[in-house]
């Protein structure tokens, strides 16, 4: 990026700063109320998946994926990222700013890849369900799981190789090459962003169609047609109200940094501009949990699909569980 680097970066010493104490702690105590929001949160839905056999699905395993690279975040990088944005400098050592750029890179990649991973599973599992139900088993989806964190593992540290992260121990945090900012844009953004938008929205035109199709049939052979027709309906507009959160929250919290870094390669860029985009990707890992989990109980309905027959689950609950992407 286009930073003046002397007066960027702070490796041996902060400036004095004119912040109370009282500030300060509210600061740092907001820090930790985010670490502990992020690392909870995930951590809750790790535990969920880890204990109960019901939730040892596929699917499962991508959100157990998504859930353990958030949670590391919320370990690793959230709480220097908040200190950095405090202190207004960079307080730890060169050598660790090093480790940090690498942590965070790889963790957000491989969180923005689990998002995507998961559209792609919903995708599969709704349009092809017999060839989905017959092809993929618990162990082929952790094998996948594996090897995108080995090759997301490896592609960043090619990336900060070229970078020159490595290389050099007076680059900034936040310091790209233009060359190998757009490849990571395209990579891990514009690559991701297309196929959650793609398959999802296809994912919402085929529940839409089963769900169109079991509201015929209810018409045909059910008395309580206007009831099953309202639940159906507003499940319909509850799943593009999903849909639309997805994209939206995916969208705010890394289309900023991605612009950023393209354009701070062309124009310069304050150093306080570039800390809050970075803490928007930070905090995707935050809202993950609500999005996935806790703001849909997906552990229940999985629960409820894995001992009751799809023809015995009543229309509007099946079409939610489609609709939704829990596991089916």
């Amino acid at each position: 990026m286009n930073l003046n680097q002397t007066d960027y970066c702070y490796w041996f010493s902060c400036p004095e700063r004119s912040v109370s104490s009282a500030l300060n702690v509210l600061l740092y105590m907001s820090t930790a109320a985010v670490v502990l929001l992020t690392v909870c949160g995930n951590l809750l839905i790790i535990i969920s998946v880890c204990h109960f056999t019901q939730l040892h699905t596929p699917t499962n395993m991508l959100i157990l994926s998504l859930a353990v690279s958030d949670c590391l975040i919320g370990v690793f990088v959230i709480p220097t990222a908040l200190i950095w944005m405090i202190e207004s400098c960079w307080i730890f050592t060169a050598l660790y700013r090093v480790c940090f750029t690498f942590i965070s890179c790889f963790l957000s990649t491989t969180s923005i890849f689990n998002v995507a991973l998961i559209a792609v599973d919903r995708y599969f599992a709704l349009s092809k369900p017999f060839l989905y139900n017959k092809t993929v088993s618990l162990s082929a989806m952790c094998i996948t799981v594996v090897s995108v964190w080995i090759v997301l593992f490896i592609y960043n540290i090619a990336l900060q190789y070229f970078n020159g992260t490595f290389g050099s121990l007076v680059t900034c945090p936040g310091y790209n090459f233009f060359i190998w900012s757009l490849v990571d844009l395209v990579l891990t953004f514009v690559f991701p962003l297309a196929v959650i938008v793609i398959l999802y929205g296809q994912v919402f035109f085929i529940a839409k169609k089963h769900a169109t199709g079991i509201r015929e049939l209810n018409s045909q052979t059910s008395t309580q047609t206007s009831k099953n027709m309202s639940n159906s309906m507003k499940s319909e507009r509850k799943a593009a109200k999903v849909l639309g959160i997805l994209v939206s929250v995916f969208l705010a919290c890394l289309l900023p940094y991605f612009v950023y870094c393209v354009l701070g390669n062309v124009i310069e860029m304050e150093e306080k501009s570039f800390q809050k985009v970075l803490m928007l990707v930070y905090f995707n890992s935050t809202i993950n949990p609500v999005i996935y989990a806790l703001f849909y109980p997906w552990f229940r309905r999985s629960s409820m699909q894995s001992h009751l027959p799809s023809h015995l689950i009543p229309s509007h609950c099946l079409y939610y569980i489609y609709s939704v992407f829990l596991v089916s």
